[in-house]
């Protein structure tokens, strides 16, 4: 046994609060301070949410010490070569993004990576563990590598590798924790090793107290929404689209719980669609398990997922849930079961299923129920706090 606890940095090269940052402190939380000691290392001090406290109140509050990286300006020669390659390259996708991934690693990724290693140096640190994907934490394989410190990938998204970062993570890592098992064969079919993958699912607090409806929330009528940032990425347009093609006797609001920089194109579509009237922007809400409370059904249309704690959250309050059939949602939604998956971008079917469960109540009442035993069951957060230590223990062990 160690006479001391493992210090951990952990690495999270983020600019905005999302699902992996209240995955990342629920796990910090409830990790045994006997056995390690975690400092945080971030680019940026960014709140949660617009108006929301900062990441470093957020992590004192547990304890947990914040290191604000270093940062500089993407200087003018490398915004020039980067213009001139593309405008060169125009004709050949590959070698346009390779040339541009080659000035990127010049001006910015060496240079972190350098900085990151005398600060794994310096603080005697015996582990790096990065919370992100691959493609996002290429400075700290590179650091973890230069200073000789153990380097352990957290990967929460459906990654995308270029052949740089898949070779740095097969020679460099020690794991990569997969929050799902289609994380880790998206990981595989990329050419990362498979030994190397160790899947965690990403849990809740299945002992929480849960909160009543948000008040405010449109009464006596069918409520369907979801919650996640408004970028085109998470394809929320395909709900508004989906419920204008809902049949006639079916009406309900649409709550979207959430922030960003497509939330005007979704009013402008909302008012396109005739929804205006039906649709209720909430903005970024800290504790959003009130809102999810007030939804009679839970939507997810994304294109990709690492594994959502927003369904798990709807699980957890008995909501049903329809999503796309994707990486991380498919291995949560128990199609028929706790509600329904449609192909992504199938948006006749995702009205569809919406009609099915608005028009049979019990029914979706079932779902939900099934979905609440199933989270509890197979997502605690235990198990998931478990399942990570167990990781970090083990690669910290050799």
């Amino acid at each position: 046994m160690n006479e001391r606890p493992t210090r951990i940095l952990l690495l999270d090269t983020g600019n905005e609060w999302g699902g992996g940052t209240n995955s990342m402190i629920e796990l910090l939380k409830r990790i045994d301070r006997t056995g390690f000691a975690v400092t945080c290392g971030f680019y940026k001090d960014y709140r949660r949410g617009k108006e929301g406290r900062l990441l470093s109140e957020e992590l004192a509050d547990i304890g947990i010490p914040l290191v604000v990286l270093p940062t500089r300006r993407q200087p003018r020669w490398a915004k020039l070569a980067k213009e001139f390659v593309r405008g060169l390259l125009f004709w050949h996708k590959p070698w346009r993004a390779a040339a541009v991934f080659a000035i990127e690693r010049c001006w910015r990724i060496r240079p972190r990576a350098a900085v990151l290693a005398e600060l794994l140096r310096r603080e005697k640190f015996d582990l790096l563990y990065m919370n992100n994907q691959p493609a996002s934490n290429l400075e700290g394989y590179l650091a973890g590598e230069q200073a000789g410190v153990p380097v352990v990938q957290h990967c929460r998204i459906e990654p995308k590798l270029n052949a740089s970062e898949r070779d740095a993570v097969n020679r460099i890592a020690r794991a990569v924790i997969c929050v799902s098992h289609g994380v880790a064969e998206k990981l595989a079919q990329q050419g990362v090793r498979r030994a190397l993958c160790q899947v965690v699912h990403n849990g809740i607090d299945t002992h929480q107290a849960l909160p009543a409806p948000q008040p405010g929330v449109p009464a006596g009528t069918p409520v369907i929404g979801t919650i996640g940032s408004l970028v085109r990425r998470k394809s929320i347009d395909h709900l508004l689209r989906a419920v204008a093609r809902l049949p006639k006797d079916i009406a309900p609001q649409i709550l979207i719980v959430g922030e960003g920089p497509e939330e005007a194109a979704l009013r402008q579509l909302a008012g396109e669609l005739g929804l205006a009237g039906r649709v209720t922007f909430a903005g970024f809400q800290k504790q959003p398990l009130s809102w999810l409370a007030a939804l009679d059904v839970f939507v997810l249309t994304s294109p990709s997922e690492g594994l959502p704690r927003a369904i798990l959250e709807a699980m957890l309050l008995a909501k049903p849930v329809v999503a796309s059939n994707v990486t991380g949602s498919k291995e949560v939604v128990a199609h028929g079961e706790t509600g329904y998956l449609y192909p992504y971008g199938d948006i006749d079917a995702l009205a569809t299923h919406l009609a099915d469960l608005l028009h049979h109540s019990g029914q979706a009442r079932a779902f939900g129920e099934a979905g609440r035993r199933r989270a509890s069951a197979d997502f605690s957060i235990e198990a998931y706090v478990a399942g990570v230590t167990k990781v970090l223990g083990e690669v910290a062990a050799r």
